[in-house]
């Protein structure tokens, strides 16, 4: 390698990129990396320049060692199929708009406003179908994964309180979105599904209650009257609960889709919408930027040393004190049930130190379930 990498080609880099990626179980059975590959070599092959054909043949290479998709994406702090997607960006211009980034960071800096465990991919007003999978997130990671075009966004909604307040939030500001299409497994006792359908049909009570609702606690505190009203009159809530069907979803998204654009309810632009609906203030918590601790104190009850065992599928954790004595050992299958027992048992005192004993817990999980090795953090 020459000094630092400083004269490898930008072919060399994201070949380098791709193939420590590649090498880690996580990224085999990622969307992330799936789409990363596809979508470069669709671009590669009408670019003409030395060491590209040898790179094509790599990918090809790469795709075949993908694993069934498990996952749209895990977030790493470090992406190899995005490093190299940006490498690419930045090194080939010419091309670069033709291709597709990782779709799942495609999203607009404002839309939608509040976080959650959605996939967004608004194009304008050629997408006006929005997509609920109630209580199967496996099935919006691959609704989003193959994402017909008609498809502005799609997410769980779990819950029937929370989960619609911000579906209610993320649809009335974009007036891009006319049709809430409700799929998966409507979860038991929340009935998230059936109460979307109710409050478009219903509205709510005085007290904010889906009137309808089947569910134990369906109790919108998150939104106004003014932001419910709008979204009953912006969306039109499609009922296709229990389906799992992808094929079958697809078409529907397409027919509600040609509806959406037969009715002319929003023009070529969705100006005449936009106009109707936005711009909205809607009702928001404040937010508070978090900081770095000016001082730590450390936990008279000692500190713990996390050890995952892949081969046997179990975690050990060894408690020492701050004398270096070891005082006991805690084995167990997952994090819940380590950091519970150390919780109960008084053997951490200071709420930092267990907030740091969850994360740690939960990275030597992932760990074992992922197949990268684990390092612990210092705290």
């Amino acid at each position: 390698m020459e000094e630092g990498g400083r004269n490898r080609t930008p072919l060399d880099r994201i070949k380098s990129e791709l193939q420590e990626g590649i090498r880690l179980a996580k990224c085999r059975k990622c969307g992330c990396m799936k789409e990363t590959l596809e979508s470069l070599k669709d671009s590669l092959s009408s670019f003409s320049v030395e060491g590209v054909s040898d790179l094509i043949k790599n990918i090809e290479q790469w795709i075949n060692e993908m694993e069934p998709i498990k996952y749209a994406c895990l977030g790493c702090n470090y992406c190899f199929p995005a490093v190299a997607m940006n490498i690419f960006n930045q090194s080939f211009l010419e091309i670069a708009s033709q291709s597709l980034s990782c779709a799942f960071e495609i999203r607009s800096q404002s839309w939608p406003p509040v976080p959650g465990e959605y996939f967004a991919f608004c194009d304008g007003a050629n997408c006006p179908v929005a997509v609920s999978t109630l209580a199967s997130p496996e099935l919006a990671e691959k609704l989003a994964i193959s994402r017909p075009k008609e498809l502005c966004i799609v997410g769980k909604t779990e819950t029937e309180n929370i989960g619609i307040d911000k579906v209610i939030k993320n649809i009335i500001t974009n007036p891009t979105i006319r049709v809430l299409l409700l799929v998966g497994k409507d979860p038991d006792g929340h009935h998230s599904g059936r109460t979307l359908l109710a409050l478009w049909e219903n509205g709510v009570d005085g007290n904010m209650r889906v009137v309808g609702s089947p569910g134990k606690r369906p109790v919108l505190r998150n939104v106004t009257i003014e932001e419910l009203e709008i979204f009953r009159k912006q969306v039109k809530v499609v009922d296709m609960i229990g389906c799992v069907d992808e094929k079958e979803i697809f078409e529907k998204i397409k027919e509600l889709s040609q509806e959406v654009i037969a009715s002319n309810s929003c023009g070529d632009s969705c100006g005449e919408c936009m106009e109707k609906i936005g711009p909205l203030q809607i009702l928001t918590a404040q937010v508070i930027q978090a900081q770095e601790p000016d001082k730590v104190e450390m936990d008279k009850a000692g500190y713990f040393v996390i050890i995952p065992h892949p081969d046997k599928k179990i975690i050990t954790v060894e408690h020492y004190s701050y004398d270096n004595k070891l005082l006991r050992i805690i084995e167990g299958k997952d994090a819940r049930s380590i950091y519970w027992t150390i919780i109960k048992n008084g053997w951490v005192t200071q709420l930092t130190h267990a907030a740091y004993l969850g994360k740690e817990l939960m990275k030597a999980e992932l760990s074992i379930k992922l197949g990268f090795k684990y390092v612990q953090d210092g705290g």
